[in-house]
């Protein structure tokens, strides 16, 4: 199998998470894919290919020469949860022209060059897209494509390279994905994670995260009887969001600059739930935004004479860069491998998290490389076939160059 039908494969799997679940992994559908990784892997001939019990996939490719150091590569199976993961339906554009690409004509919708421009990069490049319908999962199963194809043409080529950890993680996209991972077992000195951007990006500084529940409690009597005694609380969870910076969120944010973002609501007269994403590069601004969350709820509470307004506030994920700076010797086989194939190797700061970031923090220094997905977590996530087949040939340069 080439890398491309890999990834047709595994993106036909619903693999999406559920940030409501309290198990791990969050959803069961994740074992699925996990176990039918576990079978490829063997196939290929993968040593100890296994699952965990909380759906961690591991293998080793084993060694054919001596090597002082041990280098993994890591990806997560699930999709965002934010956006429909079931029933994908890929489709293959080859020598894209240059120009819109109509997703779903019945449905009228449509990746527009001009929303998108970056996809003039692409022109006569070979493109995986959605029907419209639901997400891709080029995040991150065409990390998952990569570093397995990667493994098969290792294993096939016989050349000399040291042990090669692989790991597949669930959960990923609620931030929980290292939350059972075990290190020891996993047996690397470093790792990269495959779950970036465009194929010479190395990453190796992201968000601090944390997150935001917020509960507001109402009181519902007859609206013709409600005045003094009614307490709406969609209005109050309303009243309790304009608080928030409004120029602070994802669409007015872009390079170092932090946000909060909403990501969703349910609410009635009685009761209220808000669920927010904290981002910032700079933890004490983290902090900073993480009090102003506070203060709102103290506003609202001291307003009405009662607590209506409750929080739980909790840290997601730190900031690799403190961490993995440290150890420039990786960034460098990282950014010479991406040479060595011919690219101009760029780093900047993820807008995001990724496994690695608390990976990281747990002793495994894990920076991130691209995979060639694009626009992830909606309907117009495509992936671009030749970026992937580079990356193929990043992971075999780095694990050459791994002494």
């Amino acid at each position: 199998m080439s890398v491309l039908e890999k990834f047709l494969d595994y993106v036909k799997y619903d693999t999406q998470s559920d940030p409501n679940s309290g198990t791990m992994p969050s959803t069961a559908k994740q074992k699925i894919l996990a176990a039918h990784l576990v079978e490829e892997m063997k196939k290929i001939g993968i040593e100890d290919a296994h699952m965990s019990e909380f759906g961690y996939v591991y293998g080793t490719v084993p060694a054919t020469a001596p090597r002082a150091k041990t280098v993994g590569f890591i990806a997560h199976m699930d999709t965002a949860a934010e956006f429909s993961g079931c029933g994908v339906n890929p489709r293959v554009i080859e020598k894209y022209d240059g120009g819109d690409i109509v997703l779903n004509e019945s449905l009228g919708i449509v990746t527009t060059v001009r929303e998108f421009p970056g996809l003039a990069a692409y022109c006569g490049k070979t493109l995986v897209v959605t029907d419209g319908t639901t997400l891709l999962g080029a995040d991150d199963k065409a990390g998952v494509a990569e570093i397995l194809q990667a493994a098969e043409e290792l294993i096939q080529s016989g050349e000399p390279h040291g042990a090669v950890k692989i790991a597949f993680t669930p959960d990923e996209e609620i931030g929980a994905g290292p939350s059972k991972f075990d290190v020891p077992h996993f047996g690397a000195d470093f790792a990269f994670t495959v779950d970036g951007g465009t194929v010479n990006d190395m990453e190796y500084e992201n968000f601090n995260g944390a997150s935001a529940k917020v509960h507001v409690k109402g009181l519902s009597v007859h609206p013709g009887g409600a005045k003094g005694k009614m307490i709406n609380a969609s209005r109050v969870a309303m009243e309790f969001n304009s608080l928030l910076p409004q120029t602070e969120v994802p669409e007015n944010t872009e390079g170092y600059e932090g946000f909060w973002h909403l990501l969703e609501m349910h609410t009635s007269i009685e009761s209220a739930d808000l669920n927010y994403i904290i981002r910032d590069h700079d933890y004490a601004k983290l902090c900073a935004r993480k009090e102003k969350f506070t203060l709102a709820a103290d506003f609202i509470n001291k307003k009405y004479g009662r607590e209506l307004v409750t929080l739980d506030i909790r840290d997601s994920y730190r900031n690799m860069k403190e961490v993995v700076e440290p150890h420039p010797e990786i960034l460098e086989i990282a950014r010479a491998a991406i040479r060595e194939i011919g690219l101009e190797p760029t780093s900047h700061a993820i807008r995001g998290g990724t496994d690695g970031a608390t990976l990281s923090y747990m002793g495994l220094p894990c920076p991130n490389l691209g995979t060639g997905g694009e626009n992830a977590h909606g309907k117009y996530e495509y992936a671009v076939v030749e970026e992937m087949e580079k990356m193929v040939r990043v992971i075999r340069t780095i694990v050459r160059m791994v002494e």
